[in-house]
């Protein structure tokens, strides 16, 4: 997630050479911008022999729907277009049309959505669950995460245990028998070290599994920000359960050789990237950089931010990872990939930027050669 008007803060490091149709995308890379995180070790590993389902990251083809204070509320949770003054059918009717736009737009197929325990058993759950209704009655896939709250409690950790797992009772009671709903315990656990989190998100699965959700419903974090995944395919007793990972340009610089490492190095191997959804990335959307074009302009932020989205979007293809953009929609982002234009019954959506849409579909693997070149 970002901060409230601009991309948030993370790091980086790992290889690779992006193809761009015919043409490589390769150099070395140079130094980050940001210091990169120090790799995440290894979980000790549970021993508890479990069934695997068939996982297909790829069905997941998507995007985010946010709150314009970036998921993070010391209150209910309220995506763009939306206000807790509205009733069930209003919520119903305006998230349809929003939906609708993500599915005509840009070809999604998924949205993910913020949940806290102020959202959820609560006034405004009874018309915040149109959200969720409405995208399922239209055949897209939802992905609920937890975000934490914004005050000085915000951590990297579940804030409330007790109210968290009442959150989750209710979320799971409800949307048990829906197969479209996914969960996801807790956005970036960056508070917990990975012996811990992995413990967390056992107990979470071994909890909500007991009670008929399915592994292959649950998404468990990465470490850290979501930015390391290895140590959660690495834990047997979360085996069958996708991992999230999140990924950010504004995390270094480099060309797309040196993306292209960094974030191999964080997606470990390709038993791993076949659980793996990368649920957030991002480059800014709305300050007109063309994603088709080179990454040699001279201009050092667009240059890095194009380098990043071609390299990024490409790997996820060869790796056959599904995807989920930050955000499809966030009023005040400049990496929302739409804009919110009308109210209500009359909302509608335009995209900001057709270059970078067409690379996220380069993603989702639609059209054989690469919408990007060198020149």
């Amino acid at each position: 997630m970002h901060t409230s008007t601009t991309p948030r803060r993370r790091r980086l490091v790992g290889t690779l050479a992006v193809v761009a149709g015919a043409t490589a995308l390769a150099l070395a890379a140079p130094g980050t911008a940001t210091a990169a995180p120090a790799p995440t070790a290894a979980a000790p590993a549970h021993t508890r022999p479990d069934p695997t389902p068939a996982l297909d990251p790829t069905q997941f083809h998507g995007v985010n729907w946010a709150d314009p204070r970036d998921n993070y509320a010391n209150g209910p949770v309220v995506p763009s277009g939306l206000s807790t003054s509205d009733d069930y059918r209003t919520v119903y009717k305006t998230s349809e049309r929003i939906v609708r736009e993500f599915r005509k737009d840009l070809g999604a197929d998924t949205v993910r959505l913020p949940v806290n325990p102020y959202s959820v058993g609560t006034t405004w759950w009874t018309s915040y669950r149109g959200a969720i209704d409405a995208a399922r009655h239209q055949g897209v896939k939802v992905v609920l995460g937890y975000w934490e709250s914004s005050d000085a409690s915000k951590d990297g950790k579940v804030d409330d245990p007790a109210a968290w797992t009442a959150m989750w009772d209710t979320l799971t009671s409800t949307y048990r028998g829906d197969a479209g709903v996914y969960f996801e315990p807790m956005n970036e656990p960056f508070g917990y070290a990975p012996a811990d989190w992995i413990q967390v998100a056992t107990d979470w699965v071994d909890r909500y599994t007991a009670r008929g959700i399915p592994r292959d419903r649950v998404f468990v974090s990465g470490t850290g920000y979501n930015d390391h995944v290895d140590a959660v395919c690495a834990a047997p007793a979360l085996a069958g359960t996708y991992v999230s990972q999140h990924f950010y340009g504004f995390w270094g610089t480099h060309d797309a050789a040196g993306w292209a490492a960094d974030f191999e190095s964080r997606l470990g191997d390709q038993a791993c990237s076949a659980r793996t959804v990368l649920d957030e990335f991002g480059v800014p959307m709305t300050t007109g950089i063309d994603y088709r074009g080179s990454a040699t302009t001279g201009n050092a932020d667009a240059d890095n931010s194009v380098a990043f989205l071609q390299t990024v979007t490409t790997i996820v293809r060869e790796r056959h990872l599904g995807a989920v953009y930050w955000p499809g929609l966030r009023t005040g982002d400049t990496y929302s990939l739409e804009e919110l234009q009308g109210t209500g019954s009359h909302a509608k959506l335009a995209v900001t930027n057709e270059s970078g849409l067409a690379l996220l579909r380069w993603a989702w693997d639609e059209g054989e050669r690469a919408p990007f070149g060198t020149r």
